[in-house]
């Protein structure tokens, strides 16, 4: 982990990303904000990445997809997974990659953080 955590924040949605941008720079990390799993997958910035946080639902490829990806690249990051439609069966499915944390949108940012925290303090657990 690089010395100031890096958060990658991936949400086809701009208000979510900026806004889960803006908390998390006010505790303090540094961070990289995309609009889709594949702009991510494409940046220069993805092996520096400490925790990821993104979005399930998304044009083209999904959050749980994209986990997939960095999970056959080799890369294990810590996952936060958000949703607006928190249905049981994505909730499984995040629980079975091993995700840190599964919310719905809206969150609360206490929550958010609280998740972030456990996703940098255990690096070694992500799947």
């Amino acid at each position: 982990m690089s010395q100031v955590p890096i958060i990658a924040i991936v949400d086809d949605d701009e208000s979510v990303r900026l806004a889960t941008e803006s908390l998390m720079r006010s505790f303090g990390f540094r961070t990289n904000i995309f609009a889709s799993a594949e702009s991510f997958l494409n940046s220069s910035t993805l092996p520096d990445t400490d925790c990821l946080i993104t979005d399930v639902q998304m044009p083209n490829m999904g959050g749980l997809e994209l986990h997939e990806v960095l999970r056959a690249r080799g890369a294990a990051l810590p996952v936060i997974f958000m949703t607006a439609f928190p249905e049981e069966q994505v909730r499984r499915r995040a629980q079975e990659v091993r995700a840190v944390g599964f919310l719905a949108k809206p969150f609360d940012g206490d929550a958010i953080m609280s998740l972030v925290f456990e996703a940098l303090k255990n690096p070694s657990q992500a799947p």
